[in-house]
């Protein structure tokens, strides 16, 4: 298997560094995860970015379903090993993510940062990806729309997770942390407070 290509935005000898995953149906240049990385570059931090194996398939035209979790979890590894676990925050969209949360104690990284997570798949909430989450060490900020279909506020209130994990809500938000237009809010401005939240935490971990 050959390494991740990486992707990086933010100033090349920055002290804060996070590399962020994508999500199971697109990409890393997704506009969600374009505005996360140029939000933090623009709060000083170094961004990457990089695609699992099967994304080069669907960029060939080819409607490849996301690899086996073994090979999402080594790969995840690779990418941590080739940028140096010291002073680094992983994380990254929904299964991104998620499987970052699966590593994050192994790999021995300084935080974990995940942007609309998982906790379910799409109607089925008793169907639950938390248990390692009672365990964590790792200090882990997750950003998540409090109607997210894979975990909303009311859903997340009754899950044993461990004291390591903060969540920050974004009223109404979606998986995208979009909000519908009663609600007084727009998805840009969600974006600019996810963004904020993650610099914050970043900052928060005195990397």
């Amino acid at each position: 298997m050959n390494d991740p290509e990486l992707l990086f935005d933010g100033p090349e000898h920055a002290a804060r560094r996070i590399v962020l995953a994508h999500g199971a149906g697109a990409g890393m240049r997704t506009a969600f995860l374009e505005a996360m990385a140029r939000g933090l570059a623009e709060r000083g931090v170094r961004v990457a970015r990089f695609e699992f194996p099967y994304m080069a398939g669907r960029q060939r035209g080819r409607r490849s379903p996301p690899d086996r979790e073994p090979i999402l979890r080594s790969v995840w590894l690779r990418v941590i090993q080739m940028l140096g676990a010291e002073k680094l925050v992983i994380g990254g969209k929904s299964m991104g993510g998620r499987i970052a949360s699966l590593i994050a104690d192994e790999a021995g990284v300084q935080g974990l940062a995940c942007l609309g997570y998982p906790f379910h798949p799409v109607g089925k909430p008793e169907t639950l990806r938390t248990a390692h989450l009672a365990e964590l060490r790792t200090p882990t900020l997750i950003v998540q729309g409090t109607r997210d279909p894979f975990g909303t506020r009311e859903d997340v209130v009754g899950y044993s997770l461990s004291k390591a994990i903060r969540i920050h809500w974004l009223d109404d938000g979606d998986h995208d942390f979009k909000p519908r237009k009663a609600a007084g809010h727009t998805q840009a401005k969600h974006w600019t407070a996810a963004v904020d939240a993650v610099a914050a935490f970043i900052e928060s971990l005195s990397l």
